[in-house]
């Protein structure tokens, strides 16, 4: 049966609100709140991944589009007017909504490779856009100076790992929520069969474009607090392909039809990535990455999830 959405909300804010609470005062060293958040932005953009991904079967190439959406319109903001992080969290997610929605009115259309290449496009798109626009910084970049003082006690790398810890909270419940609920199970029977599920009286499109909508909003609300925790942002910096990498590879290698499997994913290989880039060299994440993959597609297909769920259903028999 497990929890219901009603007590899951109040239950699991009340478990980020303990971690949080419990990590700002047990753990004083800078470096775990710099790789903390790293970890919590890839939960964030994985889980906004597989609402799309996962969820309703379509794979998005886009994520770095979202992403960077996200993060210049805070830099937009920062240059325009004086407002606090969380309202530039809100705003991101507002533009980056609105870009999904119309990608997905554009595209949704397109089924397999065709819609994964269009989102590529877009991604390419986007990218020349804002090298091209210079109150951004186009193509040279440009710097952001945090503030001296943090809103709350602590630093300001705490301050921004405490607002990604309660972003990753919010896309956790969300895609639970969703996972749960009469949207879940429309997207599931359109990744399952989209003609019967259309033939059946599912209003297909209506629910991918929520799905599209409501994954590009998350994108690019994780990207919101960017400028401020890397302090220099560039074209190439935020569309890095690795955000489009992981927040594919992370919902793969945890498992895409559970809202638990992209937390596994992000946590399992964020991390291995933070440890990789102190010990070796940041070089090496996409390779991590691509190993990790070619593992589990032999290993086990549908994720750490799905190898679990396959153990437990053969000890049933």
């Amino acid at each position: 049966m497990g929890i219901s959405a009603g007590k899951f909300w109040p239950l699991s804010f009340v478990a980020a609100a303990a971690l949080l609470l419990l990590t700002r005062w047990q753990i004083q060293n800078e470096y775990f709140y710099f790789a903390a958040y790293v970890v919590l932005q890839y939960i964030v953009l994985a889980t906004a991944w597989n609402i799309l991904g996962g969820y309703t079967g379509y794979t998005n190439f886009g994520t770095g589009a979202f992403f960077a959406f996200g993060a210049y319109s805070s830099v937009v903001l920062h240059k325009l007017t004086s407002v606090p992080i969380p309202m530039m969290i809100l705003v991101a997610g507002l533009v980056s909504g609105l870009l999904g929605f119309g990608m997905g009115y554009l595209t949704l259309r397109l089924k397999g490779v065709f819609f994964a290449i269009a989102t590529l496009a877009l991604a390419i798109v986007a990218q020349t856009l804002i090298v091209n626009w210079d109150f951004v910084g186009g193509s040279r970049g440009i710097y952001i100076i945090r503030p001296a003082q943090s809103p709350i006690h602590g630093g300001y790398i705490q301050y921004l790992y405490s607002l990604m810890l309660l972003l990753s909270w919010l896309a956790v419940a969300l895609a639970r929520t969703i996972e749960r609920s009469r949207l879940g199970l429309g997207l599931a029977a359109i990744r399952d069969d989209e003609q019967a599920a259309e033939a059946s009286g599912v209003p297909t499109l209506r629910l991918k474009l929520i799905a599209t909508t409501l994954s590009g909003a998350l994108m690019g609300m994780s990207g919101a607090p960017l400028p401020y925790y890397v302090t220099y942002l560039d074209p190439t910096s935020s569309f890095n392909l690795s955000y489009a990498v992981n927040s594919v590879a992370m919902p793969l290698i945890g498992g895409m039809t559970s809202w638990v499997g992209p937390i596994i994913g992000a946590v399992l290989l964020g991390t291995i990535q933070q440890v990789a880039t102190v010990t070796i060299s940041s070089a090496l994440n996409l390779l991590i990455v691509g190993l990790l993959l070619i593992a589990f597609v032999i290993v086990a297909p549908n994720g750490i999830v799905g190898l679990v769920q396959a153990r437990r259903r053969a000890r049933e028999r």
